[in-house]
């Protein structure tokens, strides 16, 4: 069922919110009046349906002369906290533009783009593969602006954790695993780069656009290594993969790919890879999984298989 207010708030994304955290229900019940907030003072008119993700509701808009926009709302988290700052550092090269925004609210008011068309369409991998590293290589060019969360806090979080978490893997091969990726993040933490990170850059987060063909959504944006962006365009398209294909390859080849677009140190890239799929590995032990997702663990094992390369 729908929440009402200037728009209708769709029911599904109102039903995704709220079940375990309070804070997260509180934001869902107040989402009505926020968007009429946020309307009156940007000076919107509801131009169409809201469409939502996981995490915010996304409702397209006119400004006051206007112009289409999209209005962005979603509920502000520690891992969200850097997305202005991200986006105004960005200023539109190789990302969606910011209009305006409220931090503190989860407010964003952004370019519209095409919603309907994402770079899942590109049904090529290697050629969706060559417009991610396009946009990576651009984003990542750009330094982290102050303030950010910085992969050296991260990176050391995750080494005080795994000693903890690799026990509750089921299977010891992966618990090898896990520390094996930890062993690698270790030798290169005092080395974590400086430049500005999407974080979550897949096909399913590019849009096709006016100002560009293809620009990057929803960052949630870290200050670090470029090859700690690199796995979620690793690990997408597995199904596209033909069958019988060996893994190993389809890992190099996108890695090799990745890495050449984007001019990176090939076993650097390896750690700052393997670093994410420890990151991933974690938060599935801390919701209770007890096995590692068999693709990164694939993608792992690929790329330590040829670390030296």
């Amino acid at each position: 069922m729908s929440m009402t207010g200037p728009v209708d708030i769709p029911g599904a994304f109102a039903a995704s919110y709220g079940t375990n955290k309070p804070a997260e229900h509180r934001w869902i019940v107040e989402l009505p009046s926020l968007v009429a907030e946020f309307i009156a003072r940007w000076r919107l008119l509801p131009d169409g349906p809201p469409a939502h993700g996981m995490a915010a509701l996304a409702l397209p808009v006119r400004r006051a002369d206007g112009s289409p926009a999209v209005l962005r709302l979603h509920h502000a988290r520690p891992d969200t906290a850097g997305a202005a700052a991200g986006l105004q550092a960005w200023g539109g090269d190789g990302a969606v533009l910011l209009l305006d925004h409220d931090e503190e609210a989860g407010a964003h008011l952004l370019e519209r783009l095409d919603a309907a068309h994402s770079l899942a369409a590109v049904t090529d991998d290697d050629a969706a593969l060559l417009i991610l590293a396009d946009l990576m290589a651009r984003l990542t060019a750009v330094p982290a602006p102050p303030g950010l969360r910085h992969l050296a806090d991260v990176a050391a979080a995750m080494l005080e954790e795994t000693p903890r978490a690799a026990p509750a893997l089921r299977d010891p091969d992966e618990q090898r695993l896990l520390r094996t990726c930890a062993a690698a993040v270790a030798e290169l933490l005092d080395d974590p780069g400086d430049r500005l990170l999407h974080w979550d850059l897949h096909d399913g987060n590019v849009l096709a656009a006016t100002r560009e063909p293809w620009l990057a959504i929803d960052p949630e944006p870290l200050a670090g290594d470029p090859g700690f962006d690199l796995l979620p365009a690793l690990d997408q398209r597995w199904t596209a993969v033909p069958a019988g294909a060996a893994p190993d390859r389809t890992v190099l080849r996108r890695f090799d790919l990745l890495t050449a677009a984007l001019a990176l140190d090939r076993p650097r890239a390896t750690t700052w890879t393997l670093a994410r799929v420890l990151q991933n590995a974690l938060w599935d032990i801390e919701d209770g999984r007890t096995s590692l997702e068999p693709t990164q663990a694939a993608i792992a094992t690929a790329l330590l298989r040829h670390r030296s390369g």
